[in-house]
């Protein structure tokens, strides 16, 4: 049987598709209080903790560890970036810093250090900056943009209402938004991540809205995906596993998602083309 790997906290079902991904290369333990219904079809086991309670479940995986070699720790919250830092370390692999994902953990101290070392966040909160992130492979002192997410905000403090990414993006050649994701990362000091690197266009250039080293949600890695080819989730998965990493472009299309809030929940339509614009007819359209 594979070394499993360990997912911390299963998040919003939203991550079923790239849990589904995981589960399908490597057997998948959760750590989580509970197991929510729609992550049961893709789990291997569960290990009963709570993942905010850090010594405690360091303690707890390192005792699973003892029985059971685990292959990698993941998780997609920021708030269990620590708690996977401190087993990691622990068990010998590959991973953040510690130092580095407790800056993380906390946007206060994510800012200032971005802010010590150059790079501009964004505090003008101006509705009229186009928001896009850029979905990036960290590895080593490579930094590979795989994909930008352009993202149609909602009402002040809501959820987005449209992401989309498209192969031929424009962004994807300008050289200031690929020197601040490119700083942002080494402000922060990661290294053999996946991450979200959120940015603001003005007309002093690209600010950083956050930092999230990890897998991103609202279906990102499956429009990154259908556009580009490049499976993020393997991504992660193979760079917490210390695997060889694959992050080549090889699709050369645009996908789209947009979303609607009701008195039932939030749903969502999906769309995929030849370009934004065959996404905007077929959205539309929904």
């Amino acid at each position: 049987m594979q070394q499993p790997v360990l997912v911390l906290g299963a998040g919003p079902a939203a991550y079923e598709v790239p849990l589904e991904r995981i589960a399908g290369i490597r057997p998948v333990i959760l750590v989580d209080t509970a197991v929510p219904d729609w992550a049961r079809p893709f789990l291997s086991g569960h290990l009963t903790a709570d993942p905010e309670r850090e010594a405690r479940t360091a303690e707890t995986i390192v005792r699973y560890a003892d029985r059971q070699p685990v292959a990698g720790v993941l998780t997609w919250t920021r708030k269990h970036l620590r708690t996977a830092a401190r087993i990691t370390g622990y068990l010998g692999l590959p991973g953040l810093s510690y130092e580095t994902a407790a800056a993380c953990a906390d946007p206060v101290a994510a800012r200032d250090r971005l802010a010590r070392h150059g790079v501009i966040p964004d505090e003008s909160g101006d509705p009229d900056g186009p928001l896009v992130s850029a979905e990036t492979v960290v590895l080593d002192d490579e930094v590979r943009i795989a994909a930008l997410t352009r993202t149609t905000p909602g009402a002040p403090g809501g959820l987005p209402v449209r992401h989309s990414v498209h192969a031929h993006d424009g962004l994807l050649h300008n050289r200031f938004l690929r020197q601040t994701v490119e700083r942002a990362v080494r402000a922060l000091g990661l290294t053999h991540t996946v991450a979200h690197v959120g940015l603001r266009l003005t007309g002093r250039g690209p600010r950083v809205t956050g930092v999230a080293p990890y897998l991103p949600g609202d279906l990102i890695p499956w429009l990154v995906e259908r556009a580009t080819g490049v499976d993020l989730a393997e991504v992660a998965l193979a760079m917490a596993c210390g695997t060889v990493v694959d992050a080549v472009p090889w699709r050369e299309r645009a996908a789209a998602i947009r979303f609607a809030e009701s008195a039932d929940g939030r749903s969502y339509w999906v769309a995929e083309g030849e370009d934004a614009a065959a996404c905007d007819r077929a959205l539309g359209a929904a």
